[in-house]
């Protein structure tokens, strides 16, 4: 059966039948996948009841993994997954819920902010790849934003001023917003900023969009009210509900979102409720900087 992909979403984001992902797909299966992402930006694939190794195995296809080292509060005596995943669950090692004033769960918060995953190294993430394995009661909605309909939106002038903007990215800067500031020195060591560029070009489709999250705190040139007030405003205009594809998750969904083109942020759950998500996460195509 051939893969077919109807859209979901306002402008992007894509429904996949005809895939089982506990087999290894064709090359040809792969290639589309790949258009797939290229078009949508975003691919749902549902009822996937697959083991961790075989989500790795599929991501492995699709390029290489990124390992989840020195990105989180969780220390490595306390992981529950290897560094081939990044564990966005709010479980601990032993699979319980994490306690409402567990550092950890409160780092975690500013992953409800608008954000693109890893903005904050210097190879930020193409890929990232959620399966679901346990999903609260109420809540927990992912919603994505379409950086490419964000920028084509924007006035003339508003894309030239933007034109070779670099601004710094960190995880401090995303938990300074939600108030967050109890990082150990060897944490903000760690999470020192990198930078980026603000407006980002597809390598494939040539499609220009806005690069754009939470972990973006300053702008060469500018002072730091002024780039905060400038982001805000980018991050309020590409988020305009036309903009935004809000995916209720059900179990078994695996979803891939394109980093390079989308935002996205999780919405609040109940905190005494597992919710289960394992993300795999494939390299970019270099620093931002440079392209």
């Amino acid at each position: 059966m051939p893969i077919s992909i109807s859209q979901v979403g306002p402008c992007f984001a894509g429904m996949v039948e005809g895939v089982d992902l506990r087999e290894e797909l064709s090359p040809e299966m792969v290639e589309a996948v790949h258009d797939g992402m290229d078009r949508y930006a975003v691919l749902i694939f549902r009822g996937q009841s697959i083991t961790d190794e075989q989500q790795l195995a599929f991501s492995e296809q699709l390029g290489k993994i990124e390992h989840a080292i020195g990105t989180s509060l969780r220390e490595e005596k306390d992981a529950r997954l290897p560094t081939t995943f990044a564990d966005v669950s709010n479980l601990d090692r032993n699979n319980q819920p994490f306690q409402m004033e567990d550092r950890r769960r409160l780092f975690a918060i500013g992953n409800r902010l608008w954000h693109s995953d890893s903005s904050f190294k210097v190879v930020p993430a193409k890929y990232s790849i959620l399966h679901a394995l346990s999903i609260p009661s109420k809540g927990g909605n992912t919603e994505f934003a379409h950086m490419p309909t964000a920028y084509d939106t924007l006035d003339q002038e508003s894309k030239e001023q933007l034109e070779g903007l670099i601004c710094e990215h960190s995880q401090i800067y995303s938990r300074q917003q939600v108030g967050f500031t109890d990082l150990t020195s060897e944490e903000i060591e760690r999470f020192k900023p990198v930078r980026q560029t603000l407006i980002r070009e597809h390598p494939k489709t040539g499609r220009k969009s806005l690069y754009l999250s939470s972990h973006a705190g300053r702008i060469d040139g500018f002072s730091i009210p002024d780039a905060k007030l400038l982001l805000l405003d980018l991050v309020n205009h590409a988020t305009q509900r036309e903009f935004v594809y809000i995916h209720e998750w059900q179990l078994g969904d695996l979803v891939i979102w394109d980093n390079r083109q989308t935002m996205h942020r999780v919405r609040p759950f109940p905190v005494d409720e597992p919710r289960d998500m394992r993300r795999t996460t494939i390299v970019g195509d270099g620093p931002t900087v440079e392209q």
